[in-house]
C-alpha cells in the first residue's frame, strides 16, 4: 500500500511538507528588497512598538557583560541592530535565515550602521550552532513560516544556556468584537493590494495573511512551547490581539 505524504498549510492551501520550505522561500525571496518597508505600511508603524516590547524583554547588558544573541528567521537584521543599538559592548548578535537575499539586506545594513552582526544562512529545524551557546533567542514574525514548528522550538531549546530565554513575537487572533471583523477587511483586501502597488506581489502578501490565520491561537502556542521543555511559558497580547509576545525559559 502507498505510504501517504504528509502536508501542511500553506497559507489555505494544504501542501506536501517537503515543499513548504521552497514555497516560503520564494514568497521572500520575491519581497526580500520592500519587506521593512512593507512592514511599516502595513502595520502604520506599529510593528516598530511590537518589536521594542520585544527587545525590553531580551534586556541585553548595557555594560561589557558577555551576552550572546540569536535572532532566527532574522534575515534583514532588524530585531540584532535593535539590540545592539542599546547593549553594550559585550553584546554579541548573530543572524539566522534561510534565505540568502533577506541575508544580503541585513548585511548591508548593518555596516551602513556600523555594528557587528553575524549572518549565517541556515535552517530553523537544525541549527548550525553547538548546544548551550546563547543567552537568548528570538524570533519575530518567522515561527509561522516554518514547516515544522515543534523541530524549531526544539532547536531553540537546545542553542539556549540554562537560564537562557526564548522570545517569539508573533500575530495572534483578535479577539475584540467589531474590530476583529474590521481587522479581517483590512488584511484580506488592503495588504494583498498594497503588496501588489510596493512590492509587486499581492499574491506573496495574500500568503501571509492567510499564514496568521492557520497559525495556533496563543494559548495553543504557549503549550507548544511548554511541551519543548521552557519553563515559566506566558505570553502577552497586544494591539487587541493583533500580536503576542512569547517568553520561555530554559531551567
Amino acid at each position: 500500500m502507498a505510504r501517504l505524504r504528509e502536508t501542511t498549510d500553506f497559507g489555505f492551501l494544504e501542501v506536501p511538507l517537503a515543499d513548504k520550505q521552497a514555497r516560503v522561500d520564494q514568497v521572500f525571496r520575491s519581497v526580500a528588497d520592500r519587506y521593512d518597508l512593507m512592514n511599516d505600511l502595513m502595520s502604520g508603524g506599529l510593528h516598530r512598538a511590537w518589536k521594542a516590547a520585544l527587545v525590553t524583554a531580551v534586556n541585553p547588558p548595557r555594560n561589557e557583560r558577555p551576552f550572546a544573541l540569536l535572532d532566527i528567521a532574522g534575515g534583514t537584521g532588524d530585531i540584532a541592530l535593535r539590540v545592539l543599538a542599546v547593549a553594550g559592548s559585550g553584546t554579541r548578535a548573530t543572524v539566522v535565515d534561510v534565505n540568502a537575499e533577506m541575508l544580503a539586506i541585513g548585511k548591508a545594513r548593518a555596516a551602513e550602521q556600523g555594528l557587528d552582526v553575524t549572518f549565517v544562512e541556515g535552517n530553523a529545524e537544525a541549527l548550525p550552532f553547538p548546544d548551550k551557546s546563547y543567552h537568548a533567542v528570538t524570533i519575530a514574525f518567522g515561527i509561522r513560516n516554518v514547516p515544522r514548528i515543534a523541530a524549531a522550538l526544539g532547536e531553540a531549546y537546545r542553542v539556549l544556556q540554562i537560564g537562557g530565554r526564548f522570545l517569539c513575537l508573533e500575530f495572534s487572533h483578535v479577539d475584540v468584537p467589531g474590530f476583529d471583523r474590521l481587522y479581517d477587511f483590512y488584511s484580506f483586501n488592503v495588504i494583498p493590494a498594497l503588496g501588489n502597488a510596493v512590492a509587486n506581489d499581492g499574491q506573496a502578501y495574500r500568503y501571509l495573511v492567510e499564514s496568521i490565520r492557520r497559525f495556533p491561537s496563543a494559548n495553543a502556542f504557549a503549550a507548544l512551547i511548554r511541551d519543548t521543555g521552557f519553563g515559566q511559558v506566558s505570553f502577552t497580547h497586544m494591539s487587541g490581539g493583533i500580536v503576542a509576545l512569547h517568553s520561555g525559559w530554559r531551567l
